[in-house]
C-alpha cells in the first residue's frame, strides 16, 4: 500500500513534531505534505521527503504565517493525493481536511480538535496582539473556519486520539467515536542521576496557554531555584516577570534537556495539555511531576507516587504545592517503570496494528464487492 503522512505546518518544533518524526520512521518513503516548512527552525527534517502547499511561496509566510490563516483551507484542500492508498494525517488544526479518493483509508492521529475554533476560542482573541479595530474582524473568520473544521472532520475514516481527554472532545465537537492510542515518548533518552540539584525545573513551547506565568510568580514568591527551557512568543514577557531565582536556558540539546531532567528536584507543569509529553520525559528521568490536575496529567501522572497534584491553576495553590513537596517521599525507579509504559515501541506497535487491521478489513471487503 501507498502511504502519504499530512501534517499541519513544520514551523515550530513541539509534541506533534515528535510524533511526526516516528510517523515518518515507520513509512521512511512517504512523503509529508504540509502546509509551510520552517528548515532553519527544524533542520532534523531536512533529509525528509516534505512536500509544501502554495502557502510557502507567500511572502513573509514563515515568519508571518497567521496572517494567511483564511488561505489555510485551500491550501490543505491543494495537496494531490490520488495516488495513495492510505492517507494518515497528524492533526491539531487543518491536516485532517485533505481531500482524498473514495477507495483510500484515512486515518487521523488527532493530538486536539482546533483549540483556537473550539475549547479556547474566547481566549485566543483576547490574547492577540491587535489592536480593537482588526479584532473586530476575528470572530467571523473563526465562525467560517469553524465550519469548515466541522465539516473536514467528516472526511476522516478513523480518528486515533492522543489521549482519553482529547478523545472526549473529539466527541463533543466532531460527534466522531476514537480510538486512543497515547503518542510516543523516547523513554530510552532519558536516565536517573546520581545526585538532585536544588532547582525545580520547567519549559516546552512558552505559549501563553501553557501558563508558565504561574510558575514563575510563584517562584517569584518562594524564592527558590527554578530553571525554564524552550522558547516561544512570551519568553520576553516571562523574562521580564522573573526574579534572580529563575534562570531561562532556552532551547537546550537533547543531551542537556536529559541531564536538566534527570538532576531536578521535581518537574512543574501548570497547563492543561492535552496530552503533555514534557511530564512524561521527567518521569523518564526518575522525576516526581507537580501538575495542574486537569487534562492529559489526569492520564500520565500519579498522586503519590509519580507526582503531585494542585488543585486551581493560580500561582498560589501552585506554590502551596511545592511548600507541601517532599522528594524524598518517591522512588525514581517506580517513577521511571511508570512512564516506559508510554515508550516509542509501544505507539509503534499500537499504531502498526490498527493501521493494519483497518486497511486489511477495506481490502477484504472490496473483493467481497468484486466477487459478489
Amino acid at each position: 500500500m501507498k502511504i502519504a503522512l499530512i501534517h499541519d505546518h513544520l514551523t515550530q518544533e513541539g509534541g506533534a513534531e515528535k510524533v511526526l518524526k516516528v510517523l515518518q520512521e515507520m513509512y521512511p518513503q512517504s512523503p509529508t505534505f504540509t502546509l509551510l516548512y520552517d528548515e532553519k527552525k527544524l533542520p532534523s527534517f531536512k533529509n525528509k521527503k516534505i512536500v509544501t502547499s502554495f502557502l510557502q511561496k507567500m511572502p513573509m509566510a514563515l515568519k508571518k504565517y497567521q496572517m494567511y490563516l483564511p488561505l489555510m483551507p485551500t491550501a490543505t484542500e491543494s495537496y494531490d493525493l490520488m495516488d495513495y492508498d492510505v492517507v494518515i494525517s497528524s492533526s491539531s488544526a487543518f491536516a485532517k481536511g485533505v481531500i482524498t479518493r473514495t477507495n483510500t483509508l484515512h486515518i487521523c492521529y488527532c493530538h486536539t480538535p482546533t483549540r483556537y475554533l473550539w475549547s479556547d476560542t474566547h481566549r485566543y482573541v483576547e490574547e492577540l496582539h491587535y489592536n480593537k479595530l482588526v479584532k473586530k474582524f476575528i470572530p467571523p473568520l473563526l465562525t467560517r473556519l469553524r465550519q469548515w473544521d466541522r465539516l473536514a472532520a467528516d472526511r476522516v475514516d478513523f480518528f486515533i486520539a492522543n489521549s482519553e481527554n482529547v478523545a472526549g472532545r473529539i466527541k463533543k465537537y466532531y460527534r466522531r467515536d476514537s480510538t486512543v492510542i497515547f503518542p510516543p515518548v523516547d523513554t530510552s533518552n532519558f536516565y536517573i542521576s546520581k545526585i538532585t540539584a536544588d532547582y525545580y525545573l520547567t519549559g516546552g513551547r512558552l505559549v501563553a496557554y501553557k501558563k508558565f506565568d504561574l510558575v514563575v510568580e510563584a517562584f517569584n514568591h518562594l524564592k527558590i531555584p527554578l530553571k525554564i527551557f524552550g522558547d516561544g512568543p512570551i519568553k520576553d514577557k516571562l523574562e521580564k516577570l522573573a526574579k534572580q531565582n529563575i534562570e531561562f536556558v532556552g532551547t537546550v540539546s537533547d543531551d542537556k534537556l536529559a541531564k536538566l531532567y534527570s538532576e531536578a528536584r521535581a518537574f512543574v507543569h501548570p497547563q492543561i495539555e492535552d496530552f503533555g509529553i514534557t511530564a512524561v520525559e521527567a518521569m523518564a528521568s526518575g522525576r516526581p511531576v507537580i501538575a495542574y490536575q486537569a487534562g492529559g496529567a489526569n492520564e500520565t501522572v500519579i498522586e503519590a507516587k509519580t507526582g503531585k497534584f494542585f488543585d486551581e491553576q493560580t500561582w498560589e495553590s501552585l506554590a502551596d504545592a511545592i511548600i507541601r513537596f517532599k522528594s524524598e517521599d518517591y522512588d525514581p525507579y517506580e517513577i521511571k517503570l511508570h512512564a516506559e509504559k508510554f515508550r516509542t515501541e509501544r505507539f509503534i506497535k499500537e499504531m502498526n496494528d490498527f493501521i493494519s487491521g483497518h486497511w486489511n478489513k477495506l481490502s477484504a471487503d472490496k473483493r467481497q464487492v468484486r466477487f459478489l
